[in-house]
């Protein structure tokens, strides 16, 4: 009996754990739900389609790695087309 409650609660806190790190998906949020949460965690990693995540940052932070810079790209949000930004490299040559 002991053994089955073990592995009852360990597969209790396996479902928990792997609910709490399911990735937003930006479809079903409105363009400002998916901003404010950027916003508040500086970056979040977001599901834009059946089979497309990307990470996605602060407009001004410091969350992208050298060279990268913040890039608006547009994804699907519930209200719309939203844009959002992600590290990318800049479409220009950066001084040293």
């Amino acid at each position: 009996m002991r053994t089955l409650s073990i592995t009852l609660i360990a597969g209790m806190i396996a479902c928990a754990a792997s609910t709490a790190l399911a990735r937003q998906d930006t479809r079903v949020m409105t363009c400002a739900q998916a901003q404010t949460l950027i916003q508040s965690h500086h970056a979040a990693v977001l599901t834009t389609g059946p089979d497309t995540y990307d990470r996605f940052v602060r407009q001004f932070g410091n969350e992208c790695d050298w060279p990268e810079v913040p890039i608006s790209i547009p994804v699907p949000t519930r209200d719309g087309e939203c844009r959002l930004y992600r590290c990318e490299e800049p479409p220009f040559k950066l001084p040293d």
